[in-house]
């Protein structure tokens, strides 16, 4: 049986029911990790060490076990980091892309959610400003020990003078 949702009162958090969607975007995560492992010290030092060990290996080894001549000025190791930077540059701006869209979700989400406190808020004030009115009027019709004393008075003395009226039209 569905519960229905009632006016009178505002929406809470169990109402909005969400479920997280995995993304299935495998080459998106793919640019993601790439992005987050070249930001880091890690990647920075093993680079750094892979290029000295190519160079030390090409410059101090015997000709005959050397791969990049270092009078051509290193070419394979030139082409190797041209290579990297050219496909490190679009994939990290594809995962910059990837967090737009999920900050501009994340953007809509708290906006939808002000809304809802914005509505909760007025609707707490409005019932606030209902229950002052409500007690002022409670407390405006408050009846005091002597308006109380006057008025049972009054209506003895009504009481008294009733019997007088009612014996005088009675043979």
């Amino acid at each position: 049986m569905a519960r229905t949702p009632r006016l009178d009162t505002p929406l809470g958090r169990a109402s909005v029911v969400r479920t997280p969607t995995p993304s299935r975007d495998r080459f998106g995560r793919f640019t993601e990790w790439v992005a987050r492992a070249m930001g880091t010290p890690a990647f920075l030092v093993i680079l750094t060490l892979f290029c000295a060990a190519w160079l030390g290996w090409n410059t101090l080894m015997p000709n005959e076990v050397r791969f990049d001549d270092a009078a051509l000025g290193f070419t394979a190791l030139t082409l190797m980091l041209s290579l990297q930077a050219s496909y490190a540059a679009p994939l990290i701006l594809l995962a910059q892309n990837r967090q737009d869209d999920r900050d501009r979700v994340q953007i809509e989400q708290d906006r939808q959610r002000a809304e809802r406190n914005l509505a909760d808020t007025e609707y707490l004030a409005r019932e606030i400003v209902a229950l002052r009115m409500a007690l002022e009027e409670r407390l405006s019709q408050s009846v005091t020990r002597d308006v109380l004393r006057q008025e049972l008075k009054t209506l003895l003395a009504e009481l008294e003078k009733e019997p007088a009226a009612t014996d005088e039209g009675t043979p």
